[in-house]
């Protein structure tokens, strides 16, 4: 493994020492965020992998936790070690699924002191999955991630989970179950898209990285989100429309549904990892923005009062697209 050349340590224990000192001298207080993984990877010029496996050491030391919809933050109360830090000796790089790379891995006393399996099931590790996922985005997941949080072996997730594709799969799975929608739908075309259309963009607004892996976005099939899909075409046949018509009208409605989320899911993923939101997005980008402006070629673009508000524009824009496809719903017009 690669040393750091000034202080001797592998890079994600430098990492670690940086983050545990501000910590031990009071610059980060408990409750405080610490740097996410796209943070470090910036800061200390380290891989996705090593940020990743620096946060896990801290975790296991029991100085950081992560808190849903905060990120990673500095624990609360007294902290614990339960497993050997990053200064005390070398950690073997893993792959994402778990597998060593160069010298066999030993196990940690954070390892040993894993939870016994009968208390693990589907359900715990898909929840925790989405919990992972919704603090730390999308990239942050993986099933050794998973398992340390559960404090499990990563070979114990596959007692039950069989890839990490299909992790992905019940956790859309998941999202669509719980929030599935009424039966039977309203009797209304219109109100019952509605009813849809705003359900979905609440799982989206909740759970961010759910857009990029949903069917119309090109990710994956699951029980529930092919029921969402069904119970939508339903209620467009009923107008007499075909199945195949229904289709169309239903990718239709979808997409704006995903791609206004994945609008909104740009700043959701920059709050989430810089701490910034939109108008400040904007104001940090400043320098560039004004480079581009002074060049003149966009005086449109750059005429604008500040950047879109995709949240209040949902609703509106949703409802000037019901106008649009009514001739379809209503068999009075053709695509």
């Amino acid at each position: 493994m690669n040393e750091d050349t000034e202080s001797g340590l592998a890079p994600y224990a430098r990492i670690v020492a940086d983050i545990r000192s501000c910590i031990d001298t009071g610059e980060l207080r408990p409750g405080d965020r610490v740097p996410s993984t796209r943070e470090i990877t910036r800061r200390w010029g380290v891989a996705m992998a090593t940020a990743t496996k620096a946060l896990t050491v801290l975790r296991r030391e029991g100085r950081v936790e992560a808190v849903r919809g905060v990120g990673t933050v500095v624990r609360r109360g007294p902290t614990t070690a339960p497993g050997p830090t990053a200064s005390s000796g070398p950690v073997a790089e893993t792959s994402e699924e778990g597998g060593s790379r160069g010298r066999p891995r030993t196990t940690t006393g954070a390892e040993r002191r894993t939870h016994p399996e009968p208390h693990l099931t589907r359900e715990g590790i898909v929840r925790a999955a989405i919990a992972i996922a919704d603090t730390e985005g999308i990239e942050g997941l993986s099933m050794r991630r998973v398992s340390s949080e559960l404090r499990v072996s990563t070979m114990a997730l596959y007692r039950h989970v069989a890839s990490k594709g299909e992790l992905l799969t019940e956790m859309v799975d998941h999202l669509y179950t719980v929030d599935a929608l009424p039966e039977p739908p309203p009797d209304d075309w219109r109100r019952a898209l509605e009813v849809a259309l705003l359900g979905e963009w609440e799982i989206y607004r909740r759970h961010p990285w759910a857009a990029r892996l949903t069917v119309m976005a090109g990710g994956v099939i699951s029980p529930g989100l092919m029921r969402n899909a069904e119970w939508m075409m339903r209620v467009i046949v009923a107008q007499g429309n075909t199945p195949d018509e229904a289709l169309e009208i239903l990718t239709i409605v979808s997409a704006y549904t995903s791609g206004m989320a994945l609008q909104a899911t740009r700043v959701a993923l920059e709050e989430h990892e810089v701490g910034m939101d939109a108008a400040q997005w904007w104001c940090h980008r400043g320098p560039d923005l004004h480079r581009l402006a002074d060049q003149g070629a966009y005086p449109t673009m750059f005429g604008v009062s500040g950047p879109p508000d995709v949240d209040g524009m949902f609703e509106p824009g949703m409802r000037r697209l019901l106008d649009g496809i009514a001739p379809l719903m209503e068999r009075t017009g053709t695509l």
